[in-house]
């Protein structure tokens, strides 16, 4: 799968991830697939995506497609993927299954988002929270917690606690692998919800 951190830390927020794509038991290191990484540029925001190797252009397809797309705030979050998630199942013939008992249709994308108003995760049913210090997603999440818990209130900036949660995945989890990509950004604050 993969290692994804976003950190919040003084007037910086930052997003890492690892550089490394699986096909079940096959990996595919970046020397073999060029320019794509985990974190796609979107409406001024980075969205680091976990899951399924397709999400990567589906998203980037599926994004086009909106017409406003506004990331600024919890609800603005929720509410551009709500309106993203038809697009998904018609557009990109997205299956929604999971379980039987869910209450929702499922995305199938967990994702998280840094940009200027702070740090954000999206989960299968468009459950979406905001986060006030660190958070990682993917297989190797709990190694990257670890390690910036740990770093989180020595000196190191928001990017090198990020970076150091990815490479902590890396280190231990078998689905995650170099290089680490890393963007930073400027607190600015949030638009009116």
């Amino acid at each position: 799968m993969t290692t994804l951190t976003v950190v919040k830390k003084g007037d910086k927020v930052a997003i890492a991830a690892d550089g490394l794509t699986t096909f079940g038991d096959t990996r595919l290191a970046r020397s073999y697939k060029g320019e794509h990484d985990k974190i796609l540029d979107i409406a001024g925001s980075k969205i680091g995506i976990c899951g399924s190797s397709a999400h990567h252009l589906v998203l980037l397809s599926a994004f086009s497609k909106l017409e406003e797309i506004r990331l600024g705030t919890r609800m603005e979050v929720y509410e551009t993927f709500r309106r993203l998630h038809p697009i998904l199942k018609e557009h990109a013939f997205l299956n929604t299954k999971e379980d039987e008992d869910d209450p929702y249709e499922s995305s199938q994308i967990t994702a998280l988002i840094a940009n200027t108003t702070g740090i954000y995760g999206v989960y299968s049913y468009r459950e979406v929270f905001e986060f006030d210090r660190v958070w990682a997603a993917g297989s190797g999440r709990s190694f990257a917690l670890g390690a910036m818990h740990a770093l989180y209130d020595s000196a190191l900036s928001a990017a090198q606690i990020a970076e150091a949660g990815v490479a902590a995945g890396i280190e231990f989890d078998t689905s995650s692998g170099p290089p680490i990509v890393v963007h930073e950004f400027k607190l600015e604050g949030k638009p009116n919800e």
